[in-house]
């Protein structure tokens, strides 16, 4: 009797850790992975404005590549301004602080250089933000490091200058906004801000 208690205890206490090591496991494999529903690096808001011509003209612009992954592909149709987003947190709604980040990686293509503004939730309407140069990779995939230094980032007079610093855009991010006035065919791959990991919100 005593035997087979030892063994029920030494049983229980196997399961259990067991038990852990595989919850252990799939919380440790599930770091970084996709949401449900379509996203890239886990953002799944990449959207066409309507601001400008653009292919498509609304909606997300996310694709499938491959079996599980996906893209996005947007095409600036004239020379005159057109706009794509990103929500930062997956919903308009949300924002980011990333007053500690030191910048982000984007893995894309484009036939022409555009321009990302940072924009805060605060200061959310109108052109006039702080903005850093994307450029041209003549249509080849390239991935790039832009450095959220103040000295990297700047203003287009023809949309205006920001009333307030950067860094009140950093600690109260609420997406990136990518604008042109070219024809550019566009095509974005990966996004990884440091030090942020975007929730899974749909």
């Amino acid at each position: 009797m005593r035997l087979k208690s030892t063994f029920g205890r030494v049983a229980v206490v196997a399961y259990a850790l067991l038990f852990t090591l595989g919850s252990t496991a799939v919380a440790n494999a599930s770091h970084g992975r996709e949401c449900a529903t379509p996203s890239i690096d886990r953002y799944q808001q990449w959207i066409a404005s309507g601001e400008g011509a653009t292919e498509p003209a609304t909606g997300s612009i996310l694709v499938p590549k491959g079996r599980h992954d996906h893209t996005a592909k947007i095409k600036f149709l004239a020379d005159d301004w057109a706009v794509m987003v990103v929500w930062l947190g997956n919903k308009f709604e949300a924002q980011a602080d990333l007053s500690d980040s030191r910048g982000f990686w984007l893995t894309y293509r484009a036939t022409n250089d555009l321009y990302v503004q940072l924009r805060p939730a605060e200061f959310w309407s109108g052109g006039d933000k702080w903005v850093t140069k994307i450029p041209s990779t003549g249509g080849r995939l390239t991935k790039k490091f832009f450095s959220f230094k103040t000295e990297n980032w700047t203003y287009l007079p023809a949309l205006g200058k920001p009333s307030y610093p950067l860094a009140d855009a950093l600690d109260d991010a609420r997406g990136l906004v990518f604008v042109g006035n070219t024809k550019n065919d566009l095509e974005f791959q990966g996004l990884k801000v440091d030090g942020y990991r975007p929730p899974c919100v749909y």
